[in-house]
């Protein structure tokens, strides 16, 4: 099972206590999977599909603790999409009052139904609910990248009016939510690993926190051993880089001038490099008489390379 569909299994199982939570949740879950059905006489019904049976039972509990009717559900085959069961749930005929009441509709002065496409402010006054709301938003259109992977989750919307409506409660949050579009829909994503577990905490997810943070703990543990291996191997290859061309230098001297006639403190160096190639700078300056510091040798070994080259240059 994916982190995404963890996550989503985690959130099913809490039930709020309080009607106002359940109130939002169902409201968010209707706006992000639901669909108005007209069925003449100017009745409206509304069913809601999900792949997910979790998602099926509490929509059921939600409508039968906030306004006390089953709802019937109707399980399909989908051969279009790896074959997963649908799930159907059908409010019944004319639920305009349940309609209204969760803010999907508003009713006109004539009489007529318009579909709301933006928050219902009502909904999510109190902090609860609006932690209910994205809790609801997330079961019905949101996803997570495995963060093994990276780290991403998004929230797919059909209509921008919503999406942006659902981005600025997101945002409330300081999560830093973005939309972008993406082939006829609207997407709100979050990128930044912290956001994310953030946005996990305001939800209830607390036991996909854990394993969120558990595989961000391991990614920095991992990075940073690449980071020192990575850099130490680029100090081994500069340094055995150094040492061959300060002996070819060298060599090139000793054919051209001879060392004997360097001066004593540019040949002392010059013979250690020669007869220990693989020493570093440290060790070649403990190895001299007095020893000398890093900085000594490596200023040293300087003179005998622009030597050399003034040398070819002649």
């Amino acid at each position: 099972m994916s982190f995404s569909m963890n996550v989503k299994e985690e959130l099913v199982r809490i039930i709020p206590d309080k009607a106002c939570c359940i109130k939002s949740e169902l409201s968010a879950l209707l706006h992000c999977s639901g669909s108005i059905v007209l069925l003449g006489s100017m009745n409206i019904g509304f069913k809601i599909n999900t792949e997910s049976a979790a998602i099926a039972r509490l929509l059921f509990i939600f409508f039968k603790k906030q306004y006390g009717i089953k709802s019937k559900i109707i399980v399909t085959s989908n051969h279009h999409l790896n074959k997963n069961n649908v799930y159907t749930l059908n409010l019944g005929v004319d639920k305009k009052d349940i309609l209204l009441d969760l803010g999907i509709i508003r009713m006109d002065k004539d009489g007529s139904a318009d579909i709301c496409y933006s928050i219902d402010k009502s909904i999510i006054r109190k902090d609860c609910s609006k932690r209910a709301y994205i809790r609801g938003a997330f079961l019905g259109c949101g996803s997570l990248t495995d963060p093994e992977k990276t780290y991403h989750m998004e929230f797919v919307i059909d209509n921008l009016n919503y999406a942006r409506s659902l981005k600025h409660l997101l945002n409330h949050y300081g999560l830093g939510a973005k939309i972008i579009e993406r082939k006829n829909h609207y997407v709100i994503y979050l990128k930044d690993g912290d956001k994310i577990s953030d946005t996990l905490k305001l939800i209830g997810a607390f036991e996909s926190i854990l394993e969120l943070e558990n595989i961000r703990a391991f990614k920095d543990i991992r990075n940073n051993i690449n980071r020192i291996v990575n850099c130490e191997t680029a100090n081994l290859d500069k340094t055995v880089n150094a040492a061959v061309r300060q002996r070819r230098n060298i060599n090139y001297i000793k054919v051209k001038i001879g060392l004997e006639h360097l001066p004593r403190e540019l040949r002392e160096v010059a013979e250690l490099r020669l007869e220990h190639e693989n020493a570093s700078l440290k060790e070649l300056g403990e190895m001299m008489s007095p020893k000398l510091g890093k900085s000594g040798v490596n200023h040293r070994l300087r003179r005998l390379d622009e030597l050399a080259e003034a040398l070819r240059h002649r």
